[in-house]
């Protein structure tokens, strides 16, 4: 079987692991149809993953089926029946279509654009983007940054042109035609003097594209001869046209030496951390940009991390902060007990992240924004003044999730999936709760339990403990989906609870391009649905979970 090494357990491990491999950004080469006719030497298994050179066109006009974020700007992770293409019955009787393999990948990460029969997909660990057909699975193109990608993708029609936009592990931002996947622009996403990783999808609006910036010194504060901490959360907003950057926001101001030494004698600097994960939800009628954010990584503390923040659209200026929990300080140094992990009395270490994005709801009555957090908690605010509506908590909280990757909703529930690991006490409740959005009071929930048998416990290693739902679930009509840390995909009716579909992705594929295949974790985003298809990205290294290569595609049985 198809192994990568185990990775260490803790959380933030990937991250720091990744932050050590030389990435460099090469010259931007998207593979046309005619480079494909012309010969031009490409790696095997990218050939092999193209569609015939006479069924290689994407069109644009059709349905925009699924993106991260709504066109509006909002991210709620619902599709009704019409734009999916799907209804609640289909899901009972899914079969899976095919599948798709990626070499030298551990784990995928990222959503799609579903435009008609293309899906736009960023095979992030294998450094490329391919438009892929719905039908068969074979690639109309494929684009190659010359580095690893990260975050998920955004679409919008700019000047009559489709337009994606997303990031690479370097932190630039990648502008290209949709329709041949021609670089358009390529540009830093980065705040200035404030150098950090882009991992939230960014996002259009009207003439710009707004970035999220992660930057914070989780990973540098592991090592006990740096001065931590330095870099912090930001946001940037790029002209759509041309890349330029317009403005940017900062989390907290420039990082100063603060006269605290770690027990190495290493010199202290703060405040840094408050990193922005997520993609940014855009309020157009009020003008406003919300984010969520993370934990403080040296002190002293500020008021921004572990909170929802809401921006000016126009200047970036910051107009209101909610705070979750004050005087979360945790860096990589806190996993080993490392001397930059310095816990002074009115501080803890809890690492509560916002790891999804704030949802706008109207519940008939009033606006809400909603958001998920690692603690297990799921918030309301007034999006006018932050100021606090609902809070409900379940589950333990941990680093790994409570609630990893952020919720889905639709017209009259919030789905919060938690993680909360095997093991981690009494209370760890990992599965999926259900809350009504206009009263917050607690609707349907599923505790998933491990599945473990004498093949599955030799595919996962860690059976008995890997099982809760980490990925962000996916509402469709009045369907929900989320995938399980085992590899198993569930689709639940969102009003009763009822589990309509189940299916174990761990194991091994015959692919549409001949590269081995095999199945792993659900985690990451995931999960996408669009033109009468579910797809599903099986495979998630990072954690010490479960590697896995393919991307599957279900549709209901004929």
């Amino acid at each position: 079987m198809l192994y990568y090494s185990r990775l260490q357990s803790n959380f933030k491990s990937y991250l720091c692991l990744a932050s050590l491999l030389s990435v460099s950004l090469a010259t931007v080469s998207p593979v046309s149809a005619q480079q494909q006719s012309a010969g031009d030497e490409i790696e095997e298994w990218i050939t092999a993953s193209m569609c015939a050179a006479d069924n290689r066109s994407v069109d644009l006009s059709q349905t925009v089926s699924f993106t991260y974020t709504d066109s509006d700007g909002n991210n709620p992770r619902h599709l009704d029946a019409a734009q999916a293409g799907l209804t609640t019955a289909d899901f009972s009787n899914l079969e899976l279509a095919w599948a798709i393999a990626f070499p030298a990948t551990s784990g995928l990460r990222a959503a799609p654009v579903i435009i008609g029969d293309t899906i736009f997909y960023s095979a992030t660990d294998s450094g490329r983007v391919f438009a892929l057909d719905t039908n068969s699975g074979c690639a109309k193109w494929v684009y190659e940054p010359g580095t690893r990608l990260r975050s998920s993708m955004a679409y919008s029609v700019i000047d009559g042109q489709g337009m994606l936009v997303f990031s690479d592990m370097p932190g630039m931002i990648h502008a290209i035609n949709a329709e041949n996947g021609e670089a358009i622009w390529v540009a830093s996403g980065q705040a200035d003097n404030n150098q950090g990783m882009l991992t939230g999808t960014p996002v259009f609006h009207e003439d710009r594209v707004i970035v999220p910036v992660s930057g914070s010194g989780v990973i540098t504060g592991g090592n006990p001869n740096y001065e931590c901490c330095e870099n912090h959360g930001a946001v940037t907003a790029l002209n759509v046209r041309t890349g330029e950057k317009l403005w940017e926001y900062h989390t907290m101001p420039a990082a100063e030496y603060t006269g605290q030494e770690s027990a190495t004698r290493v010199k202290q600097r703060g405040p840094s951390g408050a990193p922005i994960w997520t993609t940014p939800t855009i309020d157009a009628e009020r003008s406003q940009i919300y984010v969520t954010t993370g934990e403080n990584t040296s002190h002293p503390t500020t008021n921004t991390s572990d909170a929802i923040i809401a921006l000016d659209l126009e200047t970036g200026e910051e107009k209101w902060v909610f705070q979750a929990l004050a005087n979360d300080m945790w860096n990589f140094g806190c996993s080993a007990g490392g001397p930059n992990c310095i816990i002074l009395d009115d501080s803890n270490s809890v690492d509560y992240d916002f790891g999804g994005p704030a949802v706008l709801v109207d519940t008939g009555d009033r606006e809400l924004l909603i958001a998920g957090q690692k603690s297990g908690d799921i918030w309301a605010l007034d999006p006018v003044s932050g100021q606090l509506i609902m809070n409900q908590r379940v589950g333990e909280g941990t680093a790994l999730g409570g609630n990893h990757w952020g919720i889905a909703v639709d017209s009259e529930r919030a789905f919060l999936t938690i993680n909360d690991p095997g093991g981690m006490g009494a209370n760890s409740v990992p599965g999926i709760y259900t809350y009504f959005v206009g009263t917050g009071e607690p609707s349907w929930f599923y505790q998933v339990q491990p599945k473990c048998n004498d093949e599955r416990s030799e595919r996962l290693r860690r059976c008995e403990g890997l099982y809760g739902f980490s990925t962000a679930p996916l509402s469709v009509d009045g369907a929900v989906i989320t995938g399980a840390l085992d590899g198993r995909l569930f689709v639940f009716n969102s009003d009763s609870g009822e589990l309509l579909f189940e299916y174990d992705t761990v194991r091994d594929y015959e692919t549409v391009n001949g590269v081995e295949g095999y199945g792993g974790s659900i985690d990451s985003h995931s999960i996408a649905a669009g033109s009468g298809m579910v797809f599903v990205g099986s495979g998630y290294g990072q954690f010490s979970q479960v590697p896995g290569n393919v991307l599957l595609a279900f549709k209901p049985a004929q």
